[in-house]
């Protein structure tokens, strides 16, 4: 199994991809959110700090020139404001900054407002209207709408008290006022019933330290709005640009999962449904049909491309199930066939033979026959049975020279006069322990030894040898036989290969013991192979088997 899958990555690339996808335009938004109002509470502290500076200025120029002063002998000396002179003075200070002033005297009545004009019946109010914008287009319309909507206005998630505007206003109504003439002043933020800002900076009007008023400059915060508006214009425009960004790598992203994704589905759907073997109309086997279906995606580097190669590899071992279970079908079928074909015409001519004796030989051939059926469906369901019982135990410590031993002894007692003594040598101190399932290991090597004491000649010996190396446990099993020809090394382990000695029973083996045998050791990690030994003269003096199995 290639390592990639048993690798962890703690983050893999598709991971990674799709955190940094999907957390990117929330970092982006979010970021904006937090300098808006950071930036929002930056021009409002600004404005106020302006206001409070213009106030300061104001403030001196009336303390020191709209003052009526008091007569020098007047034990009661209480300088004043002088009205007409503070109107005066404080509409010419004020009209180049564009903000509302209002003057209250000591008592905390109105003596002057800047958006008023004239007194009494004949006072006019004065509304300094914006300067002309020019049309905005469309989208820049829509911008704003939505930064309006979604920023909550100027003053958003302030929590402001309600600016209310008073007929006859006097200081009482604001508390910065009467901070200032208390000789403390004051700031605050209102808003109004429109959702705009209401700034107001009030400083008292002092004379040598004598209290004579209060001058409290507002401002609507226009210019504030107009600035937060840009601020908030830029960042929708940034998110519009991020949403569009996300869009495409987002079908980006679609395109390198989803496609893919649905490739392998609809392959696997293939696959399951048969429709690739069913075009493949006979020409080609399963395994060659189901090997092609999956799309080869490793070279992606990511978690799809695992799923790819993982799909195909479970294909490509389908395959070869569907495969050598067509063969085994096949072979079966044939080995089946011929003892069955023997015994329909021994049965069909008993029927028609009235010789005693013939019937007799007749019916021996049928229980041969019979017999030879027996012991081939019953090796073939051992055989179809081992994989489902390979893939189900679970493997275990087994001690090689412990289960040879027992092996040879448990041979050596049943053994006939005239056939092969097996003789078992341990090379080396041990131990000989493979993982693995004991009573298939044994199952090994009893064929394996079976097979060498029937190719053995009468009184011959069958040496068995075990050794081992750092990494793998080898069983050698030599026998004195006639070896094996050169061209059969490889068939003597496929399935009901039957080329048996001569003096040997036709039918006493199905044929299937070498190949059980291999497919045993392979799947417990290991080899089976076979070679003939030679003299020194070159002669084929037996046959060796070499089983070799991973170390525990």
């Amino acid at each position: 199994m290639p390592a990639r899958f048993g690798s962890r990555r703690s983050f893999s690339p598709l991971t990674r991809r799709i955190l940094f996808l999907n957390m990117l335009p929330l970092l982006l938004l979010a970021a904006g959110v937090l300098y808006l109002d950071d930036f929002r509470r930056g021009l409002i502290e600004s404005e106020l700090h302006a206001l409070n500076t213009q106030s300061q200025i104001i403030a001196a120029a009336l303390g020191e020139a709209a003052v009526s002063v008091a007569d020098p002998d007047d034990e009661e000396r209480d300088d004043r404001l002088a009205p007409d002179a503070a109107r005066q003075i404080l509409r010419r200070l004020v009209e180049p900054t564009r903000v509302r002033a209002r003057l209250f005297d000591f008592t905390g009545m109105l003596l002057a407002d800047s958006r008023v004009l004239g007194q009494g019946s004949l006072a006019v109010e004065v509304e300094i209207l914006p300067p002309p914008e020019p049309d905005a287009p469309l989208p820049g319309r829509t911008i704003d709408a939505l930064s309006d909507f979604f920023g909550g206005g100027l003053t958003g998630n302030l929590n402001l008290p309600l600016y209310r505007e008073r007929r006859d206003p006097v200081a009482l109504d604001y508390e910065e006022a009467i901070a200032a003439l208390v000789g403390d002043g004051g700031q605050a933020v209102r808003r109004t019933a429109g959702g705009r800002l209401q700034l107001s900076v009030a400083v008292p009007v002092q004379r040598f330290k004598q209290v004579l008023g209060a001058l409290m400059l507002s401002s609507d915060g226009r210019s504030i709005e107009q600035a937060l508006r840009t601020v908030r214009r830029d960042i929708l425009r940034v998110a519009g640009v991020t949403l569009l960004l996300t869009v495409l790598l987002s079908l980006y992203l679609a395109g390198t999962i989803a496609r893919p994704i649905r490739r392998l589905a609809r392959a696997a759907d293939r696959v399951r449904t048969g429709g690739t073997r069913a075009r493949v109309g006979g020409t080609l086997g399963a395994g060659a049909a189901l090997a092609g279906a999956i799309p080869d995606l490793s070279a992606r580097g990511d978690e799809i491309g695992d799923l790819s190669a993982a799909l195909r590899e479970m294909t490509d071992a389908l395959s070869r199930r569907l495969d050598a279970i067509d063969r085994f079908a096949a072979d079966v079928a044939h080995e089946l066939k011929n003892p069955l074909t023997s015994l329909k015409s021994a049965v069909e001519t008993a029927a028609r033979v009235p010789d005693l004796a013939v019937r007799e030989k007749l019916m021996a051939i049928v229980l041969d026959d019979v017999g030879r059926l027996d012991r081939l469906i019953t090796d073939i369901a051992g055989a179809s049975r081992l994989d489902a019982e390979l893939s189900r135990a679970s493997a275990e410590p087994v001690e090689l020279g412990e289960i040879l031993g027992g092996l040879i002894d448990a041979l050596s007692a049943v053994a006939k006069p005239d056939q092969a003594k097996p003789v078992l040598t341990l090379q080396g101190a041990g131990p000989y322990a493979v993982m693995g399932i004991a009573d298939r290991l044994g199952q090994v090597f009893r064929n394996v030894i079976a097979n060498a004491q029937s190719f053995s000649p009468v009184g011959g010996t069958v040496r068995i040898a075990v050794g081992r190396t750092a990494e793998f446990v080898t069983v050698t099993i030599d026998d004195d036989g006639p070896g094996i020809p050169a061209d059969k090394l490889e068939s003597i382990f496929e399935r009901f290969y039957s080329e048996r000695p001569a003096a040997e029973k036709f039918g006493t083996h199905s044929g299937l013991g070498l190949s059980i045998s291999r497919q045993i050791v392979e799947a417990h990690g290991g080899t089976i192979d076979a070679e003939n030994r030679s003299d020194s003269n070159g002669m084929v003096v037996g046959a060796r088997f070499r089983i070799r199995l991973p170390a525990a």
